[in-house]
């Protein structure tokens, strides 16, 4: 396993930061995997020196936190492990339940510290952007949670950047803590995100950790070939975001496939190996329902890509509508 910093920080976070999402309640996801199930998923990662963990307290309406929680208190040191959780979809029903207010963020980095069984997070981050508060009032709450000792880094996740930048330059102007980190939608067959958000991400020094880098499985196998995981075949978001395959897409997927050919290796690892090239990405978040799929993620981080393949893996992208800043 490589390490890299977070960012311009001094945190060092492995080059794949394994996602809890698919960790939870089958009875709110069809997809997720059970407290029983799960545990092995943190065990391999741990052994194959993943340290970067992310959850959010949205899913499974707490459940991955929980089983999170259990599965890095059971196999990791708390002190040697990166754990990133998120705030802002709902929670309750009343009208507080949800938002980056300061009751919200207050009142939900308590109760995600106690289902995480731990006293701090390493990284707190705003999971969406919240048009009705204002934005001075979340970075403010945020700055009181890391003078607190509950959280040490914040971040922040798919928004405009024009809504990015105002946040950092309003951090600045009022001394309050900096996000570190994006966590956007990126990957080789959405790469809207190069156009401006990255490029704030490179001047600002921020790390960048995509999520669905794999786009829910697209990239992951052949586009003639249906998908193989209940995942795949229940992720009512994935179908949202993408939908019927383009014949751009289909045209990157086939590159992949005989690029994957060529190195003997598999499609994911491709994949996340074209992410991993970009000198702005930190680390991708993999999700996992098999175990193998550590095993790819891990191996991405060896397979370097030439510049010839990059180039080819790159050459057929079209302009795609911007899709993933809401949820669901």
């Amino acid at each position: 396993m490589e390490y890299n910093n977070l960012g311009k920080t001094g945190l060092k976070v492995s080059r794949i930061c394994l996602g809890c999402m698919s960790f939870g309640n089958p009875e709110i996801r069809k997809w997720s995997l059970i407290e029983e199930e799960s545990m092995p998923f943190f065990k391999k990662a741990i052994e194959a020196g993943i340290n970067f963990f992310d959850t959010a307290n949205m899913y499974s309406r707490g459940a991955s936190e929980t089983i999170t929680g259990k599965g890095l208190k059971t196999y990791a040191k708390r002190e040697e492990i990166v754990l990133a959780s998120k705030v802002f979809f709902p929670m309750r029903e009343d009208p507080n339940g949800r938002g980056l207010s300061r009751k919200a963020i207050m009142t939900e980095i308590d109760n995600s510290l106690k289902r995480l069984q731990t006293d701090y997070l390493d990284l707190y981050q705003i999971h969406r952007w919240d048009y009705t508060t204002p934005i001075e009032e979340t970075l403010e709450a945020l700055h009181d949670v890391v003078k607190t000792g509950k959280v040490r880094y914040i971040g922040a996740s798919s928004m405009h950047a024009y809504q990015f930048t105002k946040s950092l330059y309003l951090a600045d102007l009022h001394k309050w803590t900096r996000f570190v980190s994006m966590q956007n939608h990126y990957n080789l067959i959405y790469r809207e995100e190069e156009r401006e958000m990255l490029k704030v991400c490179t001047e600002e020094g921020i790390g960048v950790l995509p999520w669905s880098p794999l786009a829910r499985g697209r990239l992951a196998r052949p586009w003639q070939k249906e998908a193989d995981t209940k995942r795949s075949k229940n992720d009512e978001y994935g179908i949202k975001l993408y939908g019927k395959t383009e014949e751009s897409d289909k045209k990157i997927i086939d590159t992949v496939s005989k690029i994957a050919k060529d190195r003997v290796a598999t499609h994911a690892q491709v994949s996340l190996a074209w992410l991993l090239s970009k000198s702005v990405v930190t680390a991708p978040i993999v999700g996992a329902t098999k175990l193998n799929h550590i095993d790819d993620a891990v191996a991405a981080v060896s397979l370097k890509l030439t510049e010839d393949e990059i180039n080819k893996l790159e050459e057929n992208y079209v302009p795609h509508p911007v899709a993933g800043f809401s949820y669901p």
